[in-house]
């Protein structure tokens, strides 16, 4: 099993960006990476906490009022009376996979130490972070910081989430290294045997590499319609994935990571951990926006 704590409820925590995802047709949905793997993590029955940054604007209190309606919990979201609240422009394509436009020099841009975050960092079990807060000195500052502070056994997943152009190969490389488990897509496979000169690899050439150059515990691979990949130095298993009409596919990467997290946490096989992940990921695949209505 990886990264168990027995005897205690386990604390889940997503650290990073919390935005707006205003879609083609002018309608706004709550996001961002770490904010929806934490809305999936609490449906698992998860103590679950969003650590990110609003401003003092509009949509900071509808982002709030949102977060209250789902009983999500607002101890660790600061309140930034300088920079506004986070968006992202959507654009949806032929397979109704999303397409962003991300705003800069927003709250999320600065989040900031506090005693606070360090009495969460020591509580944690589990800890889901991706390169996209890393854009800005202070959010990566505070960040790696707060990924110091963890205890040795808490679990430390890295979402990559490579949205362009805010990533390059040197803060891949230095991510790589803060974490347990690594998740990503075919698409930042790409361009990770891109930047790392994987060039005449195959993909389980690449994902073994990785997992022995930063002694990852695991690495899941998605694949989108077609599944997805959990590797470790021992086993391998793969899902074929589940044939659905998809709506649009925004949040369905986050909620796969929310149970993945789930299922390491609760000491399951990888095989059970691919089905339950694959299953989620599709129903929310089926409706619109990040923060869908699932029974789990």
């Amino acid at each position: 099993m990886i990264g168990v704590r027995k005897g205690k409820e386990a604390i889940v925590v997503g650290i990073g960006e919390i935005v707006w995802d205003i879609f083609p047709d002018g309608v706004r949905r709550l996001g961002g990476a770490p904010a929806n793997f934490v809305y999936y993590s609490q449906l698992f029955g998860r103590k679950s906490f969003l650590v990110s940054r609003i401003g003092d604007d509009d949509l900071g209190k509808e982002t709030m009022a949102l977060m209250n309606q789902h009983g999500l919990n607002i101890d660790y979201i600061q309140m930034d009376t300088v920079h506004p609240t986070g968006t992202v422009k959507v654009f949806l394509n032929l397979e109704a996979a999303p397409i962003f436009t991300i705003q800069e020099n927003v709250a999320w841009d600065y989040l900031e130490k506090s005693q606070n975050l360090q009495s969460l960092a020591q509580k944690a079990d589990a800890v889901c972070f991706g390169s996209l807060a890393f854009r800005s000195s202070q959010s990566r500052e505070t960040i790696s910081w707060f990924l110091s502070q963890l205890q040795s056994d808490c679990l430390r997943v890295l979402d990559i989430n490579l949205r362009p152009p805010f990533y390059s190969k040197e803060l891949i490389e230095s991510l790589f290294k803060l974490a347990d488990v690594l998740k990503l897509n075919e698409t930042e496979l790409e361009i990770i045997k891109s930047l790392f000169s994987f060039s005449d690899e195959r993909e389980t050439e690449i994902l073994k590499k990785l997992l022995a150059n930063y002694k990852f515990k695991l690495i899941a691979l998605t694949k989108g319609e077609k599944g997805s990949r959990l590797l470790t130095a021992d086993e391998d298993s793969s899902h074929l994935g589940f044939s659905i009409k998809a709506v649009d596919t925004v949040g369905a990467g986050d909620a796969f990571t929310a149970a993945l997290v789930d299922g390491l946490l609760h000491g399951k096989s990888l095989d059970e951990i691919n089905e339950s992940a694959n299953r989620l990921a599709s129903l929310v695949c089926t409706q619109k926006g990040a923060w869908v209505k699932v029974k789990i």
